[in-house]
């Protein structure tokens, strides 16, 4: 999954652990953490409030096939490893590539580079609300623990625009920013105001994220019902994507 064919026209993607967004995402001062409230129930009312669904485990080995950006076709193996809050992603297509995920109900974003860890890489997933407000998760390579990161958009339309970002570092520091994002291809670019940039990919009402520069590729999934993953992954520099499908072995 880099925006560049891989080798044996495989490429696989790779990485996202959290390495504390504090020096990323997470620089910054302090700031108010967001809750949602919920609708108080009548006493002794029968209304059953329902939980919902758990997050599908995507531990495991795959089997891979996907598409470069060029149109050549690649396969390979890929192994997911759980580690706290994220996951490991390691790819085997006959060139290594190593990353880590965030799981956000059933999409995972993952950042990834070449070689055997992606130092340097992270990896935002974020839910775009129906009033254009941005609520994500986000990790670094190097850390189990993800962060979190709201953002409210105080100009533009759809998702280009000006936002103010709060979040909280997995160390429980809280930060917020400013954050711009605007159109690059088939893509997005995001600048934060504490000297972080990244470039995303939109799926329906989920964008995600990879930060790290051209080195650090980056992939959205989505799990589908049968526990295959479906991915579009990009980075390496371009703003052209490729895809890749992931089924269990």
């Amino acid at each position: 999954m880099k925006t560049y064919s891989r080798h044996p026209a495989l490429f696989a993607l790779a990485l996202l652990v959290a390495c504390a967004i504090g020096c990323k995402l997470g620089s910054g001062s302090s700031s108010t953490s967001t809750t949602t409230s919920t609708n108080d129930q009548p006493k002794n009312s029968n209304t059953t409030t329902m939980s919902p669904a758990p997050a599908p485990n995507i531990a495991g080995k795959y089997n891979i096939i996907g598409s470069n950006p060029n149109g050549s076709a690649y396969k390979g193996t890929l192994e997911v490893i759980a580690h706290k809050d994220v996951y490991q992603f390691r790819w085997n297509a006959g060139t290594q590539y190593e990353g880590v995920g965030i799981q956000n109900a059933n999409i995972v974003a993952v950042a990834y580079a070449n070689g055997e860890n992606g130092k340097g890489c992270g990896v935002v997933d974020y839910d775009i609300r129906d009033n254009g407000a941005l609520e994500g998760k986000w990790g670094y390579w190097g850390t189990d623990e993800a962060g979190s990161e709201s953002a409210t958009r105080s100009s533009g339309s759809g998702l280009e625009g000006e936002y103010d970002a709060t979040g909280k570092n997995p160390d429980g520091k809280e930060y917020k920013a400013k954050l711009t994002v605007e159109p690059a291809g088939n893509l997005y670019r995001f600048v934060w105001s504490n000297n972080t940039d990244g470039v995303g990919i939109k799926r329906g009402t989920n964008v995600a994220v990879g930060i790290g520069g051209s080195r650090c590729g980056f992939v959205v999934y989505q799990v589908q019902s049968d526990g295959s993953l479906d991915g579009i992954w990009g980075g390496g520099g371009s703003d052209k994507t490729g895809t890749e499908k992931a089924t269990k072995q």
